[in-house]
């Protein structure tokens, strides 16, 4: 089973994704936040990061550039999900593999996971 890690701070993406994915057979691990994230278990690696843009207390396109800095995590690819951004800026700044603006269509979703994966 693949593993998934999502951070959104919005209850209601963040819920559908992981109820979503889990339907799908992904084991899916969300964080409402970038600290919380930064307390996860270290010990267990995703085969997918998603991380939305604006977050309470940070930015994904900062959590996005950590990831791919760091040898343990720097080839599991990195989706950003936003309502706000463009997807070229995003891509830009932080190297992401992939770009999902909101809302966003679940099959399109499963989709680029599935291809990044």
């Amino acid at each position: 089973m693949k593993n998934i890690f999502i951070v959104e701070d919005e209850t209601g993406i963040r819920d559908a994704l992981q109820l979503l994915l889990s339907f799908e057979n992904y084991d899916v691990r969300s964080f409402a936040n970038a600290e919380a994230f930064s307390k996860r278990d270290h010990s267990v690696v995703p085969d997918i990061f998603i991380l939305d843009v604006m977050l309470p207390d940070g930015l994904g396109t900062d959590l996005c550039n950590q990831l791919k800095t760091a040898p343990e995590t720097a080839n599991i690819p990195v989706m950003i999900i936003s309502a706000h951004a463009k997807s070229d800026k995003v891509l830009e700044s932080c190297n992401a593999d992939e770009f999902i603006a909101k809302p966003f269509d679940i099959d399109d979703v499963l989709a680029k996971i599935e291809k990044l994966t």
